[in-house]
């Protein structure tokens, strides 16, 4: 090699190591295991939306025994994935959580019941035994039951409550005439263990007026009184934006990359692949702004809920921002 080749080759190398100290490095906090319900972020790393925006995104899997609120206060991750009551609840706590940008626009709770139980309406509830997510996911059912004027602590003129685990056996076993399911995830696994659509009715809380917003994007306060880490924050949404879009534009495409990254090898492709689109659903619509009106929704849905323990005690203050939205151009 001459020397014009290797001076060549040496600047390329330096040009190269150069670009690659330029990525500002970020770590984002997933809810939840590598499934289709994050197929966005996942996307956006795998096309290289991030690095096109200088960014070098680092996605850690969530879990059971993974709390998104204690990771970024703990200083594991600079922006989580949270169901807002969690968020809510944390905030109310101490942990100053906020919300930057909201890429779910509508809720997949719902409830799932047995037709053989005689359940076709809401009315049809009262006596029943029915299966709850608690653990901050009992909120919209409380709420529910409260517009319905149905107890839920057993009584015959309400409903009895089972703490449910974060599985379909109570509907399988038949202990309960209804769960807690996710449109995207446990009521197929439902249909997956024999049960056909026709012998279900299903309950969706967003058709209830009671659903609580999921999935958003937060960070601390701390980290939004530092400029360049909104700047950092305003690149990464439009980045996974543009991954939901081509999620959303090549649904089978995206499981594919949901499954590469998945290194458990739990998931199959079938599931996948349905999961995606069914998450396709509730970001459609969304720009990555988060609506005050869902907002409004999720803190009234709260603090009218009841429950064992109210999630919030009080309307929450300073829990949202348009800042990094803003500051990506996106409205």
């Amino acid at each position: 090699m001459n020397r014009t080749l290797i001076a060549l080759a040496a600047t390329a190398a330096l040009f190269g190591a150069s670009a690659a100290q330029a990525e500002d490095k970020l770590t984002l906090q997933l809810k939840w295991v590598t499934q289709g319900q994050f197929a966005g972020y996942y996307v956006a790393k795998d096309k290289g939306f991030y690095k096109e925006a200088g960014l070098d995104v680092t996605i850690k899997p969530g879990g059971p025994d993974i709390a998104p609120p204690q990771i970024i206060a703990g200083g594991g991750a600079d922006v989580i994935i949270e169901w807002m009551p969690a968020a809510l609840a944390a905030r109310e706590k101490g942990v100053a959580l906020v919300n930057i940008a909201q890429p779910f626009k509508r809720s997949g709770m719902m409830l799932t019941c047995r037709k053989e139980t005689g359940i076709a309406s809401p009315a049809d509830l009262k006596g029943k035994t029915l299966g709850v997510w608690f653990y901050g996911n009992e909120y919209p059912f409380m709420a529910w039951m409260s517009k319905l004027g149905l107890k839920t602590d057993g009584s015959p003129e309400g409903v009895k409550v089972i703490k449910q685990g974060f599985n379909v056996d109570p509907l399988l076993q038949k202990q309960a005439a209804c769960i807690s399911t996710m449109t995207y995830n446990e009521y197929w696994q439902v249909i997956d263990a024999g049960l056909k659509a026709d012998d279900l009715v299903t309950f969706k809380y967003a058709d209830m007026g009671v659903a609580t917003m999921e999935d958003g994007l937060y960070t601390t306060e701390a980290k939004l009184a530092d400029p360049k880490m909104v700047e950092k924050l305003a690149k990464f949404v439009k980045a996974s934006m543009k991954g939901w879009a081509w999620a959303a534009a090549n649904p089978e495409a995206a499981a594919k990359i949901v499954l590469d990254n998945d290194a458990t090898g739990a998931q199959t492709e079938k599931h996948q692949v349905r999961m995606v689109g069914e998450i396709n659903k509730l970001t459609a619509g969304s720009t990555g702004a988060l609506d005050p009106a869902d907002y409004d929704l999720t803190v009234k849905t709260l603090l009218t809920a009841g429950g064992e323990t109210p999630v919030i005690s009080k309307e929450p203050k300073g829990a949202w921002t348009h800042a990094v939205t803003d500051a990506a151009g996106i409205k």
